[in-house]
């Protein structure tokens, strides 16, 4: 069959090549990908908000099954487009994507549904925003309601930090129309840690956990980003968590769904924090989640096409995992998750990553001259390594990027330490 996937960063990337592995696949299709990608897909020249361009081609082409990779397509009905021309897709419908599109809407369905996750409050006017945060204990949580690229979570520690987040998300419109309405949570404390299933209505097949690095800087310091790297497994998550995570949150959100006449199909990711009362939920994505793809898929060891298949139809497969771990260090811009510059050439990494056993996941880049691959800025290519412990998975991946360092780009050098030293 031929694959399609929407896309074009890291997480498309590590889709790519695991569904070109695949034996049931003869080509694989990326739209619009980038050209890193070039090794394991053959790239479109249609954005992921090209809906109609996308679906005639698929036709013309016969597309077996598509997978959505981001989050705005989905938001924008993508996969409806899909699934009115008759053609197999793997991601959830306009409405279902609400559960990431809209924190309130998510916040709202668990409420309802008693799926843990921290108290809260939404908000569009400022001025009554800004009365009940001043009346809080600090830290909480300040988030724009709709889609801003991971990067509209506010954690205040005072209350003069906290009023600044609401001015900038709510006067400032910060995030655009993303932040036209707030909500705001109570601080959880705890260890985090991402659960991804793949679901079908009342099917859900949860994947092997990760634990991903929001923060820009050493330390968990600095501004939210769409993530700094990642690390599978999560050996400080004990498997009664896991299970519990799966009976208390994700099974019960996805029958939440049926019953609300909003069928979850696709990628449900939850953001988890392990409290003192058990986990809870910090948020929900729709899609499979960037950075934590390129860490978990590569451990997986059995055919993620034949997977997805199984799943639509309503079998549940039966997942095989690999025991070794692996770490996975993003390489950014100066200057992101702000303002920052492209246009760096790169090296050869994807040859030379073979060799020492890494895995190179690009997002960033365009084509330059002579066939070299550039900057655009922001995050520019994921360097991930399998090992058989998660400190030979680090050690290996910090050697690597040792050896290419470049002044222009910037990575956290404590990406699975915490794990690493419990």
């Amino acid at each position: 069959m031929k694959v399609l996937v929407v896309g074009r960063g890291g997480r498309e990337h590590a889709l790519c090549e695991k569904i070109a592995s695949s034996p049931l696949v003869e080509r694989v299709y990326a739209a619009p990908g980038n050209p890193g990608m070039k090794g394991c897909a053959e790239l479109l020249p249609y954005t992921e908000d090209e809906h109609q361009r996308l679906v005639e081609w698929s036709k013309k082409e016969r597309i077996g099954l598509v997978v959505i990779g981001p989050e705005k397509p989905l938001m924008e009905g993508l996969a409806d487009c899909y699934r009115e021309a008759g053609i197999p897709v793997f991601a959830p419908s306009q409405r279902a994507a609400q559960i990431e599109g809209s924190k309130s809407f998510a916040k709202e369905l668990m409420e309802r549904y008693r799926i843990p996750t921290a108290k809260y409050r939404v908000f569009t006017d400022y001025d009554a925003a800004k009365e009940y945060v001043e009346k809080l204990d600090m830290p909480v949580v300040v988030k724009a309601d709709g889609l801003a690229a991971g990067k509209g979570v506010v954690i205040p520690q005072t209350h003069t930090e906290a009023v600044d987040a609401l001015r900038e998300m709510l006067l400032e419109s910060r995030f655009g129309e993303a932040s036209a309405r707030v909500v705001i949570e109570e601080f959880m404390d705890g260890e985090e840690f991402s659960l991804m299933a793949l679901v079908h209505g009342e099917l859900v097949v949860p994947l092997e956990l990760a634990q991903d690095h929001k923060r820009a800087f050493d330390g968990d310091v600095g501004p939210n980003t769409g993530g700094m790297g990642a690390y599978s497994p999560v050996p400080q998550i004990p498997a009664w968590a896991v299970q519990q995570a799966v009976e208390e949150i994700l099974e019960p959100t996805a029958r939440a769904m049926v019953q609300e006449d909003i069928p979850f199909t696709g990628v449900l990711y939850a953001g988890l924090m392990l409290t003192a009362q058990g986990p809870k939920v910090i948020e929900f994505n729709a899609r499979f989640g960037d950075p934590e793809t390129q860490v978990i898929l590569p451990r997986l060891e059995c055919d993620l096409v034949q997977v997805i298949l199984d799943v639509l139809a309503g079998r549940r497969p039966e997942l095989k995992w690999s025991s070794q771990a692996m770490v996975g260090v993003v390489m950014a811009s100066r200057g992101y998750p702000g303002v920052c510059a492209g246009g760096v050439p790169l090296p050869e990494l994807a040859g030379e990553g073979q060799a020492d056993d890494v895995h190179i996941y690009y997002s960033g880049v365009c084509q330059g001259e002579h066939q070299c691959l550039v900057s655009r800025g922001g995050r520019v290519y994921l360097a991930g390594c399998l090992g058989d412990s998660l400190r030979d998975a680090r050690e290996k991946v910090y050697a690597f990027l040792a050896k290419h360092e470049q002044p222009e780009f910037f990575c956290r050098t404590d990406i699975g330490k915490k794990a690493v030293s419990t």
